[in-house]
């Protein structure tokens, strides 16, 4: 298992920014769970030369955008992925034919008529993040960050994992010839994810405890041997991760939505995507970002307690309990850097039942859009935001959806079985719930049964 950190070419163009002190290192001198050494706070990928406007590495937003429409059309590999296409905005790589890509990103964004309808909302989207090549957002930080860990010469790379992040890393480390090691939860684990990462050749452990639990035995498992660190914790996982901001705005023509909502797990996506409209403003590719909220589930709410009680300036770990196993976390890593997120743009921290969520997951497949259950946090929370006033009926929103539907069927199933939630769960819910549910009905094997059931349920 060798690994090496010798300095690059690019270490010139980007340097690492600690989130809590503001010491600056070089990007190959980050140690290996890439905390500080002052601080031990959580780096930032940052490009000195975009601060200053004559400066030669500063890119021109006007000859950006020509460029990146002019790769839809290029038969070059590197330019069908959603996330290199845009890689003048992430030079991390000393050459970017050490990308390793399964052509992530590109991913659609679709008009939700039936749930705008029903909010009183003009303009309301889902940005599917779903419909990567592993079938979540992680792809678009995998991407970025294990080509670095190619790139530097190791062999191995390892995650934490509820699930998503562990299907990215592996698939990746497959495409580029790597080992990966994957610590999951036991039992705690949509199967449909952990297939991925056995399918794809991953040793995956599973430890009797919790996410925060085998963040912690990996992060000394690092220390102690040459393996590349894929969770968000590592800055160059959330450099992937803001593309799909830039593609929001490109699909907006560079005009960017009122407002972003998106899931609050580990609080890296929330994070990434703040920072690409973020750069993007500075760059002057948009003149403005969007309010940028997260949502969380009411038994995985860290952020939300710590907004309630002291606005994000500090966070107490919870023992995190949500069918929504994406995220269900209960320290965050991303904290500090989302919550800066939200502040920044005057955004909106709140979280909602399991009832709420599996209710609007079900709009969500009335739309012909599939999505794991926590995606499905951010339509749930649009709801309650309209609710409180806080989004008007002329704004634009995007809902950010990170994973697909068939990462975890078994919830699918079991709502529309009606076995998903307790009673007390459902309480005052039971009507919208029925109306919502589809369970699959046995009938006898002729046109009639068949015609008599198709009847009863046009009435």
């Amino acid at each position: 298992m060798n690994g090496t950190l010798t300095p690059g070419m690019n270490d010139n163009l980007h340097q690492l920014r600690c989130f809590g002190c503001g010491a600056r290192i070089s990007g190959s001198s980050a140690k290996p769970d890439f905390r500080c050494v002052e601080c031990g706070d959580l780096f930032e990928v940052e490009y000195p030369g975009w601060a200053q406007r004559q400066s030669h590495d500063r890119p021109n937003a006007g000859a950006l955008k020509w460029l990146w429409r002019e790769r839809r059309c290029s038969s070059e590999a590197l330019d069908h992925s959603g996330v290199w296409r845009f890689r003048e905005l992430l030079p991390i790589l000393d050459s970017f034919g050490n990308a390793v890509t399964l052509r992530e990103g590109n991913t659609p964004l679709y008009a939700l008529p039936r749930a705008a309808a029903a909010l009183g909302i003009d303009q309301l989207f889902a940005k599917h993040q779903g419909m990567n090549p592993t079938g979540s957002f992680k792809d678009t930080g995998m991407t970025s960050a294990l080509s670095v860990a190619r790139e530097r010469g190791f062999q191995w790379v390892a995650c934490a994992s509820t699930g998503n992040t562990s299907a990215a890393m592996a698939a990746y480390a497959a495409r580029a010839g790597l080992r990966s090691l994957v610590l999951i939860p036991e039992g705690k684990i949509a199967w449909g994810k952990l297939s991925q990462a056995m399918d794809y050749g991953a040793l995956t452990c599973q430890l009797k405890t919790d996410f925060d639990g085998c963040m912690r035995v990996l992060t000394e498992i690092v220390r102690e041997a040459p393996i590349y660190l894929l969770n968000s914790v590592n800055p160059y996982r959330l450099e992937g991760q803001k593309t799909p901001a830039i593609e929001i705005a490109e699909a907006f023509d560079w005009n960017v939505p009122d407002h972003l909502i998106v899931p609050g797990g580990n609080l890296g996506n929330s994070s990434a995507l703040g920072k690409g409209f973020r750069e993007m403003r500075e760059l002057g590719l948009i003149s403005r970002m969007p309010r940028i909220s997260v949502i969380q589930a009411e038994g995985a709410n860290p952020l939300v307690r710590s907004f309630a009680t002291c606005h994000g300036s500090e966070i107490q770990p919870m023992e995190a309990h949500t069918r929504a196993t994406a995220i269900r976390i209960g320290s965050p890593a991303s904290w500090r850097k989302a919550a800066r997120v939200v502040q920044d743009t005057d955004g909106w921290v709140l979280d909602v039942t399991e009832a709420e969520i599996a209710i609007a997951k079900a709009e969500l497949g009335a739309e012909g859009l599939g999505c794991e259950p926590a995606s499905a946090v951010t339509l749930a929370g649009l709801k309650k935001l309209r609710a409180q006033g806080s989004v008007a009926s002329g704004e634009t929103v995007v809902l950010v959806l990170t994973g697909h539907t068939l990462k975890d069927a078994d919830y699918t199933i079991e709502f529309h079985r009606g076995t998903l939630l307790r009673k007390e769960e459902s309480a005052g819910l039971e009507e919208q719930i029925t109306h919502l549910r589809r369970e699959a009905r046995s009938v006898e094997a002729t046109p009639a049964a068949v015609l008599a059931a198709l009847k009863e349920s046009t009435q």
